[in-house]
């Protein structure tokens, strides 16, 4: 039987950071499968190769985006039933998730499939470049049930406190990955079209070890084949949960394939740059984005078990860890980022336009590491319409006008239409903090509320 983790009692700050760590080598070793597929197209290919997973692995990343934040819905729901002690529903839960899931993984099948070659042109992806994104993004299309499965079963684990098991089984599925891409790319010569085979299949694996773990240790709550419908009311929590994180990181992503857009229309070596440069920011991210992940699991089980100062508490010692590692990746990242690129590509070209566009989420780095964990703080609250809003406010008032207006700027440089990213994020964070804020003051007019009561009602 699957064991709960409880995070409603006893320390905080070691707990999470061991809840913290295997998810954020979960998030790693799954950016592995987009970030070997462009290490491996670079060794053996050209920078039209690059361009077109690159471009492919972000449209696919946006559509994986949309999917987990989705999930949250989840990872939020049954959080807070376990920390009522109501496990039945957190059962239920699952059995509406499922079928919640198994509809959107149709649906993206046929979209992504039909659109293939128009979501290409939308992208301005570069006529070198063109037949093989169309290429790799239908195949990745095909495999949208294992993208999809995958998210629902680790949003499972994460509301069970468990960060573990996705790590093992995404750990198996990178190993195949990386084998298939050495193969398809390296030995068949596949280039785009051999690095999605490769993906799909890793990701296919993971899904098939994952079911085969939760068949050997069950779930800590009543689950059967009757229970994948759905249920009325834990469907429309588990969408009002995850829609609006859903929404906001579909927009968000929106944003950054309107910056590739750009990127893409300076020519093929600023693609290359900037699709290397954000296969590496998506590791960058990574701990921010754990952090996240981990303190919306500790905050909704205090949430659900109305340990609301305790909540705070978690957001606070995930602050500080957070930003320490911020603050070295900034150093990495602005100072050093060509060692990076030369990871992935061999185009001195190439390395240079990366490193170019790097140094602005270099100081992206310091800010996402407490725009996240808020963030975390607020989904975890259930506040998810808040995160939606602060989310497109950035993206769309901030982010996209921002980068456009310094695409216009002469000289133009990477580095200047990368330089809307941070200037988004610290408006978030400017959001966050004022909602924060706002939460805190209400909370205790509330809290006054009810002891007047109870001292009128002692009275």
């Amino acid at each position: 039987m699957t064991k709960v983790s409880n995070f409603t009692e006893g320390k905080i700050f070691s707990p999470l950071l061991k809840f913290t760590i295997p998810i954020l080598m979960a998030l790693f070793l799954q950016t592995m499968y987009g970030a070997v597929d462009l290490l491996i197209v670079g060794q053996f290919g050209n920078a039209a190769d690059v361009s077109a997973v690159s471009t492919g692995s972000q449209v696919m990343t946006a559509i994986t985006s949309m999917i987990t934040g989705l999930t949250m819905g989840i990872t939020i729901l049954i959080g807070q039933k376990l920390g009522e002690g109501n496990k039945k529903d957190a059962g239920n839960v699952v059995g509406s998730g499922i079928s919640i899931f198994a509809i959107i993984a149709i649906v993206v099948t046929i979209v992504v499939v039909i659109f293939s070659s128009s979501i290409a042109t939308l992208m301005h992806v570069p006529i070198e470049a063109f037949d093989s994104t169309a290429s790799y993004l239908k195949i990745c299309a095909m495999g949208a049930i294992f993208i999809v499965s995958y998210n629902v079963i680790g949003g499972v684990f994460r509301g069970l406190g468990d960060s573990k098991t996705p790590l093992i089984t995404v750990g198996i599925a990178c190993v195949v990955n990386i084998i298939g891409d050495l193969i398809f790319v390296g030995v068949f010569k596949m280039a785009a079209t051999g690095a999605a085979c490769a993906t799909v299949l890793a990701q296919a694996i993971s899904v098939i070890l994952s079911l085969i773990l939760i068949r050997r240790r069950g779930l800590p709550f009543e689950f059967f084949r009757k229970s994948i419908k759905f249920h009325k009311n834990l469907t429309s929590q588990i969408i009002k949960y995850g829609a609006p994180i859903a929404l906001q990181d579909v927009l968000v992503n929106l944003s950054f394939l309107v910056i590739m857009m750009i990127g893409n229309s300076m020519g093929v070596v600023a693609s290359a740059g900037m699709g290397v440069a954000q296969k590496l920011v998506g590791f960058i991210m990574l701990i921010p984005l754990s952090f996240s992940q981990a303190v919306s699991a500790f905050v909704a089980q205090n949430y659900g078990a109305k340990k609301y100062n305790r909540a705070k508490k978690v957001l606070l010692y995930s602050l500080a860890a957070s930003l320490g590692c911020g603050i070295v990746m900034f150093y990495i990242t602005f100072f050093h980022g060509n060692l990076l690129s030369q990871i992935f590509t061999k185009d001195e070209a190439v390395i240079l336009a990366s490193w170019d566009y790097m140094k602005s989420y270099g100081i992206d780095c310091l800010f996402t590491a407490i725009m996240f964990c808020m963030v975390g703080y607020f989904n975890g609250c259930g506040k998810t319409t808040f995160v939606m809003i602060q989310g497109i406010v950035g993206a769309f008032c901030v982010r996209i006008p921002v980068s456009y207006l310094m695409s216009k700027l002469e000289p133009v440089s990477l580095f200047k239409v990368g330089l809307a990213t941070p200037a988004s994020t610290f408006v978030q964070i400017i959001l966050c903090v004022s909602f924060f804020v706002f939460l805190s003051k209400k909370s205790a007019k509330e809290d006054e509320s009810i002891d007047n009561y109870e001292e009128i009602q002692a009275l």
